[in-house]
């Protein structure tokens, strides 16, 4: 009885708390629980269920609630809105979106197989499978990562290993590119930071920068310290630039270390940071440290339990410090009236790419959160 009357003054004492920390926050509940939020468009995303049986595959619509203007208080659509659906055979743990077409590229984490997906258009609502790549390459059973091309023809680079990772054209499954190193190591993220940079990081750490125009080994830069036995990444590229030096590179452990590198010297932190973070799960799986697009010095992280942190990295330090958040959303520990701390854990979380606070976050109950927080401490970060 006192427990439960405690969990009800927990979930009373966040919903005052909530109507004064959010400008916005919309809740949708999926079938199955999702490990990816993909942006399709400004305002559509799509999501889809990594269960072992039949999967869900959804582009959803956002609550055009959150792009009303400030004077248009009512506003008819408050909701998460299906605009196109289909049905995955497997488990969906990897998915990306390829810029300017309306496909998207999966993988279900168990083998090196890739799945090419329409997602319909204004006369279908269907989203379709019409094709699948599979790496001649291939040496895991683990999945492999995905990064879509920022410009030229729709292709992906992909790998489940440092050593094969490679560039595929999506239209005639053609390699373009493929790394001329051995090295073994298992890959948990990859990004491109120009048309033809990209980054990898290894779950040990190891930092790896390639060039799909060079035949050449990448270049590597050991992860230091290697507190905590796995890692990932984060990158923040500034777009306006076309030197790919100019972006920089948060790597984040499983002990709650995040270490951040300008790409022009990786080899010498510009800071770190021990999280203010209780681990409530042992799983790496759902691991990520992301950087506010729209904001300066901003970087989120999840995973560990069922909160989102933000934090402001401006005055982290190269000397290993403890820093506090600058904001928590702890809105997927709420369930039914009850908070609970102890079985919820974020899967994901993405920003808004131009609205400069608004994350989506999602949870093993299957929750989907779209949230526009309120910095307190100061009007931009």
């Amino acid at each position: 009885m006192g427990e439960t009357s405690s969990d009800e003054n927990e979930f009373d004492d966040w919903f005052i708390e909530s109507l004064k920390i959010y400008n916005n926050i919309h809740e949708y509940q999926l079938e199955h629980p999702t490990r990816v939020i993909e942006w399709t468009a400004e305002k559509t995303i799509c999501v889809a269920g990594y269960s072992l049986s039949k999967n869900e595959i959804l582009e959803l619509l956002l609550p055009l609630k959150l792009f009303a203007d400030d004077n248009q208080g009512l506003c008819a659509e408050r909701d998460f809105k299906v605009v196109h659906g289909g049905f995955s055979d497997g488990a969906v743990h990897c998915l990306k979106h390829i810029p300017g077409t309306r496909c998207v590229v999966t993988n279900d984490g168990f083998s090196s197989k890739l799945l090419v997906w329409d997602l319909g258009g204004d006369d279908c609502d269907v989203i379709k499978r019409t094709g699948d790549i599979q790496p001649k390459s291939a040496s895991s059973d683990k999945g492999v990562k995905i990064a879509s091309g920022l410009t030229g023809n729709p292709c992906i680079l992909h790998g489940s290993q440092i050593s094969d990772i490679q560039l595929t054209e999506l239209t005639s499954g053609k390699p373009l590119y493929s790394v001329e190193t051995d090295t073994p190591e298992a890959l948990s993220s990859l990004q491109f930071v120009s048309g033809s940079v990209f980054l990898a990081c290894a779950c040990n750490g190891d930092l790896y920068v390639g060039d799909t125009r060079k035949h050449s080994a990448p270049q590597q830069t050991p992860a230091g310290g290697r507190e905590g036995g796995h890692w990932c990444m984060g990158v923040k590229t500034d777009l306006s630039s076309s030197d790919p030096s100019s972006c920089s590179v948060a790597r984040l452990s499983s002990s709650c270390q995040v270490v951040v590198s300008d790409l022009r010297n990786l080899r010498a932190p510009m800071s770190k940071a021990q999280l203010d973070v209780q681990r409530k799960t042992t799983s790496d799986n759902f691991m990520n440290v992301t950087w506010a697009p729209a904001l300066d010095n901003c970087l989120a992280v999840s995973g560990f339990d069922g909160m989102v942190q933000i934090y402001n990295t401006a005055s982290w330090r190269p000397e290993l410090m403890e820093f506090q958040p600058l904001f928590i959303h702890r809105g997927h520990m709420m369930s039914e009236d009850q908070f609970d701390t102890s079985s919820a854990v974020v899967t994901t979380h993405v920003w808004h790419p131009s609205r400069p606070k608004t994350v989506l976050s999602a949870a093993v109950d299957g929750s989907v959160h779209v949230w526009d927080w309120v910095d307190k401490a100061t009007a931009s970060c």
